[in-house]
């Protein structure tokens, strides 16, 4: 492969080439039969465009802001673990890559490095992923998933911290609704990368339920699937605030170490602004649902 990839695509080549197999397999692997894996990606090229003509699109604009963070486009690098074994510098080298592109990076509870390691590396707004800690403080770092956590622990979390917190894994109006009621700031539309419950929805595809019940009360984010700047202006029009990205970064840092990293992110970026360009959007808060049409607006029209 000669030059620069030119697509996500083309960066998930050459990590399988750089990465031992076992490595390769981890990141991009899914749940048992990978039925949801699959259907992530595949459920974004159900949904077509429906572009405007004739908008002056001179001057599109891709900067948004996330939680009251400005960011250069609507694309955060979602929570992903072990980053060293994609490339020795491991998250740090990945938070630089955010730090240069204006964007989040979540920090995946079971990083390789540390919290003060990414902290120090660069200058950047960081979240941080608290996986499934349970409801007692010396659980919070632990990396065992607690089958007693149930959404009281939300309440106590929330009596220790005044930090934001957002609730990853919705994938129902019911439990949407429940979040908005606990007080989170905000829902992280999500199946984890299609890693726990195969069978479990695309995240895309249940999207538009979950913004519905939230009804604007509180921002919601989606991740899964996302590889393409289309695929963050299909998202972005179903009502989301924002996209995170996982393995695609993954695999730039794979592929380029941080360089691969940043490209993957200005990569999407720019895809999205040339969208919007197509769709004629100048910005991103000209991104509206009548820009899309899904299998749902397919199913009505026969009826």
């Amino acid at each position: 492969m000669a030059g620069d990839p030119v697509n996500i695509s083309e960066f998930q080549e050459l990590a399988r080439q750089a990465l031992p197999k076992m490595s390769y397999d981890y990141f991009s692997g899914g749940a048992e039969d990978e039925h949801t894996l699959r259907e992530n990606v595949e459920a974004f090229r159900r949904i077509t465009f429906q572009p405007r003509i004739l908008i002056d699109v001179s001057n599109v604009d891709v900067s948004s802001s996330i939680l009251g963070y400005n960011v250069s486009a609507p694309i955060m690098v979602a929570p992903t673990g072990l980053h060293k074994l994609a490339h020795p510098e491991g998250e740090v080298a990945t938070a630089r890559a955010a730090a240069a592109c204006n964007t989040i990076m979540v920090l995946s509870f079971s990083s390789n490095c540390t919290i003060a390691e990414v902290a120090s590396s660069c200058n950047g707004i960081r979240f941080y992923q608290l996986y499934e800690g349970g409801s007692k403080i010396e659980a919070l770092g632990s990396r065992n998933m607690d089958p007693s956590l149930s959404w009281k622990d939300i309440g106590w979390l929330k009596s220790i911290t005044s930090l934001p917190i957002l609730i990853k894994g919705v994938l129902t109006a019911e439990d949407a609704r429940m979040a908005v009621d606990a007080g989170v700031a905000g829902v992280i539309v999500s199946n984890h990368g299609a890693r726990q419950l195969d069978y479990a929805p695309a995240s895309i595809t249940v999207l538009e339920e979950v913004v519905e019940a939230v009804a604007g009360r509180v921002p919601v984010l989606v991740d899964g699937g996302i590889r393409r700047g289309t695929d963050v202006f299909k998202a972005l029009a179903l009502g989301a605030q924002a996209v995170m990205v996982g393995r695609p970064v993954i695999y730039g840092l794979a592929a380029k170490g941080e360089y691969g990293a940043r490209r993957v992110i200005e990569m999407l970026r720019d895809e999205l602004e040339l969208t919007m360009a197509l769709n004629g959007c100048r910005c991103v808060k000209d991104i509206t649902r009548s820009y899309v049409r899904t299998e749902r607006d397919r199913l009505r029209s026969l009826l």
